[in-house]
């Protein structure tokens, strides 16, 4: 039983209204002065789940890096999949991005914001990635850092933040994101849902609950604009700022007083969910997708769906998506990855039964054997090994396919991004927008495997527990 869960109705009509009209033209008049490039380092290709017509790159030279600040748009998103990576592999990565985006950013004589986006249920990197891109950054110029923006509100998929503490929702309940089980994660595990507490877990004690700024919704709510300034006025030493967030509309009220902050000289590094990226970056609001939209070229093959997150929502939807009658399933014992040759043999197997389906006009869903592959306590490295040798299987078979699906839909972020970079070679896509709330659609680019294919990524804890059938049905 959970201790810490509430009513969200209770909890959300506690919260006073606000006059949405007067925030956004508050807001429209300081977007139009930021004048900064804004790149967001995405740990897995979810992190587009509130964006649309914006560029998502899967690499992060220097020319990719380049083309993206010469955009028109005022911001673009940089795939770096770290979520998939070693502690070591991510330092390296995130270095080599600072120093990248400093020489663009020199070179164009163009200032820019950093926005390192996690996941909404708080498992990921941190503090490593925005401790590496903060030292990198000011080892390397006179840039200097005062603090750290933390916000994982996010609405799609029921992320709230309320008096400091950070709830998923779970149907009418608001459940303490530390007692969740992605609080369990094998790799990125905590204790504890007060973002403040949250932190001094997360960096060993360095930055205690006290010394945190914690921007309350009751001076968003009463767009007390100067209270939440000052507050960002007087962060320094790299110490954290917890935003509370029940909708858009306190992001809004948030951004306002931010950028008032950056103008008075003040600069921050940002851990944020997907929900800042689209305030802070002047994304509309976009309608979701329609078949029509998505489906170009009406096409005789069959679609392919891969499963690969193994959350407990993504099983649920893959239940129900077993009702279909319009897709066919296949298997695969990823457990075989401790046996090398019959795991080939079993990529073999569902590679030539995949092109034979597709190629037939039947849609096909490939999922990966639900129970989690366990070695046991203290082998959190060596899993992470076998785990990347699965997702280069699951990879290989978008790979190695000679027929061209109708769609691909991936389930799950580390599968998604591998599919999207390995599998499909995308090199920069662009976010065609939401099939369903939270849940992105790329449009591949022409040096892709498949160019301008529809490409849901769908993320492994999102929606209800229809919304991986839905999805399904309208692309079918």
């Amino acid at each position: 039983m959970c201790t810490g869960k509430r009513l969200a109705a209770e909890a959300f009509e506690k919260i006073p209204a606000v006059d949405v009209s007067v925030v956004d033209e508050l807001l429209k008049k300081e977007l139009t002065i930021l004048n900064k490039k804004i790149i967001v380092l995405d740990d897995d290709p979810t992190g587009v789940q509130t964006v649309h017509g914006i560029s998502v790159y899967t690499d992060w030279s220097l020319d990719s890096i380049e083309m993206g600040f010469l955009e028109e748009n005022s911001m673009f998103f940089l795939l770096t999949n770290s979520r998939g990576f070693t502690a070591a592999e991510t330092e390296t990565a995130h270095q080599e991005i600072a120093a990248n985006v400093l020489m663009v950013s020199r070179k164009l004589n163009r200032d820019f914001i950093i926005i390192s986006r996690g996941d909404s249920t708080l498992r990921g990197h941190y503090p490593l990635e925005t401790k590496v891109l903060k030292e990198t950054i000011q080892s390397s110029s006179v840039r200097s850092f005062d603090g750290e923006i933390l916000l994982p509100f996010f609405k799609e998929g029921g992320r709230f933040t309320i008096d400091n503490t950070h709830y998923v929702q779970y149907d009418q309940f608001l459940v303490p994101a530390g007692e969740t089980e992605f609080a369990k994660d094998r790799t990125f595990g905590y204790t504890h849902s007060h973002l403040g507490e949250w932190v001094e877990e997360k960096t060993n004690g360095e930055f205690p609950a006290e010394k945190t700024t914690y921007i309350s919704l009751e001076s968003i709510r009463a767009l007390d604009l100067e209270t939440s300034t000052n507050q960002l006025l007087k962060v320094n030493d790299f110490n954290k700022v917890v935003v509370n967030a029940v909708d858009y509309v306190d992001v809004k009220i948030f951004t306002i007083a931010l950028i008032r902050a950056l103008h008075a000289g003040k600069n921050f590094m940002f851990r944020s969910a997907a929900a800042l990226t689209k305030v802070l970056g002047g994304v509309s609001d976009k309608e979701l997708l329609t078949r029509e939209e998505l489906m170009k070229e009406e096409s005789n093959n069959g679609g392919l769906i891969i499963v690969g997150s193994h959350v407990q929502k993504t099983t649920e939807q893959l239940e129900e998506l077993k009702k279909s009658d319009a897709i066919e399933f296949i298997e695969f014992n990823v457990h075989l990855v401790l046996q090398p040759e019959k795991f080939h043999a079993e990529v073999d197997r569902i590679v030539e039964t995949c092109e034979q389906m597709i190629r037939s006009g039947k849609n096909v869903a490939v999922y990966t054997r639900r129970e989690r592959l366990d070695l046991g306590e203290g082998k959190k490295e060596e899993e992470l090994k076998l785990s990347v040798q699965i997702s280069d299987a699951v990879t290989s078979i978008v790979q190695r396919l000679e027929v061209r699906p109708s769609y691909i839909i991936a389930k799950g972020g580390i599968t998604s991004s591998d599919i999207g970079t390995k599998g499909l070679n995308v090199k920069r896509a662009t976010v065609a927008g939401q099939i369903k709330p939270g849940i992105p659609v790329w449009t591949t680019g022409n040096e892709s495997k498949f160019p301008g294919i529809a490409y849901v990524v769908f993320p492994g804890n999102v929606g209800t527990k229809t919304t991986l059938r839905e999805v399904a049905e309208i692309l079918s």
